[in-house]
């Protein structure tokens, strides 16, 4: 079991991700790909990233094995800028980690596991031209991995995070943790969740980063350096039926022919408080069209605008969750019972 231990300052500084974090996404779907169960809502999926993605899987897989550890480096806290800004410190991890990471990859393994790839141990001495091959890698496996779907994963992920962040702005912290159903259970202090190991994580006033995940369809991952900033990953409420992207919700059409696909995109985009530029890259706008959007969208009192400095910030109102959530204020009815799934080691 993994018990993270709260304080009042964790509570304060408690959040949840803007939207997915793209190389936990690569990371998880790696997972999916590896499970041995038959699964006929990812069996295309799979066959076809198998087929178009051989030479990308062939240095990625060695990495990502289907359950136990894998190293804390690929998932880095800079990809929640954007997964360039994730590569770039994938890249950039310094040898002494690549060499700890690899090598504990190599030791925590079951005994009937083949030994660790010699791809794998090259990267532990952190060359250039292996490096670059990751990163080429990673790239190229995201394009066959997620393709055309990465904004319906985002909309799927984001319909979690804006409510649980009406959750939090109504009831506090407390109220959004105790509302997560099967896969954590709140009991203040403590957040327990099933875990393949006996794991206690202490947050000392650093709080918790929880990133709602379209791939993490089991057990909640954590980082397994518990030096690393505190982040959980969850499955993303509604669970997704897997990696075929998923249709868009009659909410998502209603709000499309209420204010325009491209102002719907804006307003589904906004995430946590963020400037202008960061919103007209999550929306995939421009920055004046993300900045004309926004003015609309604040004298429809649905999100308010501040500036600080040189940058202005933008945040949803209450009115602007209630519309997104697409339901009366209240939270959704619980997910399905799962009986409990194999866990894996982190």
């Amino acid at each position: 079991m993994l018990r993270i231990h709260f304080t009042a300052g964790d509570l304060a500084r408690t959040r949840v991700a803007d939207g997915p974090d793209p190389l936990w996404e690569c990371v998880l779907s790696l997972h999916r790909l590896q499970e041995r169960q038959s699964d006929p809502a990812i069996a295309h999926w799979k066959k076809e990233v198998f087929r178009q993605g051989r030479d990308s899987l062939r240095l990625l897989l060695p990495l990502v094995p289907a359950r136990g550890y894998f190293p804390d480096f690929l998932t880095p806290a800079e990809s929640a800028q954007g997964f360039e800004a994730g590569l770039d410190a994938v890249l950039s991890t310094p040898q002494s980690q690549l060499h700890d990471q690899i090598g504990r990859l190599a030791t925590d393994r079951p005994p009937d596991r083949r030994p660790v790839d010699p791809w794998a141990r090259s990267v532990a001495e952190g060359a250039a031209p292996v490096l670059r091959h990751l990163g080429e890698a990673l790239r190229d496996y995201r394009q066959h991995a997620f393709g055309t779907s990465w904004q319906r994963i985002r909309a799927l992920v984001e319909a979690d995070r804006t409510w649980r962040a009406r959750t939090q702005w109504q009831g506090g912290t407390d109220a959004m943790l105790d509302a997560f159903g099967p896969w954590l259970r709140w009991r203040p202090p403590v957040l327990e969740a099933d875990y393949p190991v006996d794991q206690d994580l202490r947050l000392g006033g650093r709080g918790l980063l929880l990133i709602p995940s379209y791939f993490c369809h089991r057990t909640p991952v954590t980082l397994a350096d518990p030096s690393l900033p505190p982040t959980l990953v969850y499955p993303a409420r509604p669970p997704g039926p897997g990696p075929t992207p998923p249709p868009a919700s009659a909410t998502d059409a209603h709000l499309a022919r209420l204010l325009g696909h491209t102002r719907a995109a804006v307003l589904q985009s906004l995430g946590d408080r963020c400037t202008t530029s960061e919103l007209a890259l999550r929306a995939g706008v421009s920055i004046s069209s993300a900045s004309e959007h926004a003015a609309v969208l604040r004298g429809a009192g649905l999100i308010t605008s501040h500036r600080r400095r040189n940058c202005v910030h933008h945040s949803l109102t209450p009115v602007g969750l209630a519309l997104l959530d697409g339901r009366p204020t209240g939270p959704p009815p619980p997910p399905p019972t799962r009986s409990r799934p194999e866990c894996r080691v982190r």
